[in-house]
């Protein structure tokens, strides 16, 4: 398949995460409704809806941690790689930009629901946070969508309750994005970089131990 449908299908699964997911809180910011609980179902509710839509086009990462955990275990080119980082990137930031136009009053005191650390927690922590939030996605990942002996058609359910529970988990901590194009869209659109880059650090680095793990370990020993 040439690079064309896997950049759009990563481009739109992603748009679709900061859409929902960051208008949800938009939403809560503006009429209180929604509460941490609709924030959490509407990322997961929005990637559990673009793996099946879009899961057998690109591989459904709208991610990039995920993605360099496909290019860690070798299951996935560099080519390929920032193919799906560039999508990934751009539909993040035509998301935010749609929904800067969606709530032009009140956007600025979300910063178009960027990510950010609660006021007791530490950089180191929050990456650490961040780190530990991309690991346990990627190990479902690998384990419901990469490992054959997993049960079929549940990945896409799996991953997104993933989502929703990182979130509820940790949401008033970090913002629980572990996913830095989920952080960076909004980002950009808002221009709110403060700790930007644990969003980044900690996300990538716990999805390659998990992505290493799982090849590794669980499936070298099959």
């Amino acid at each position: 398949m040439n690079q064309g449908p896997k950049f759009m299908a990563e481009l739109l699964g992603t748009f679709a995460l900061i859409f929902f997911g960051a208008g949800a809180i938009l939403h809560q910011n503006a009429t209180q409704a929604v509460g941490v609980t609709g924030i959490a179902v509407a990322h997961g509710l929005a990637i559990l809806v673009s793996l099946y839509a879009f899961g057998h086009i690109s591989g459904g990462h709208f991610n990039p941690c995920v993605t360099f955990g496909m290019v860690v275990t070798r299951r996935l080119s560099w080519g390929d790689a920032f193919s799906h980082w560039i999508a990934q990137l751009a539909g993040a930031a035509l998301g935010a930009w749609v929904l800067s136009i969606a709530y032009p009053t009140g956007a600025a005191d979300a910063h178009l629901g960027a990510p950010a650390l609660g006021p007791a927690v530490s950089p180191m922590t929050g990456m650490f946070l961040e780190g530990l939030l991309a690991f346990l996605l990627v190990i479902v990942v690998f384990g419901t969508a990469v490992d054959d002996r997993a049960p079929k058609g549940f990945a896409g359910l799996a991953i997104g309750l993933t989502y929703t529970a990182n979130i509820l988990a940790c949401g008033g901590v970090t913002g629980a994005s572990f996913n830095p194009a989920r952080a960076f869209g909004p980002a950009l659109m808002a221009g709110a970089w403060q700790d930007h880059w644990l969003y980044w650090v900690g996300p990538m680095l716990g999805g390659a131990v998990a992505a290493l793990l799982y090849d590794r370990f669980f499936l070298s020993r099959a």
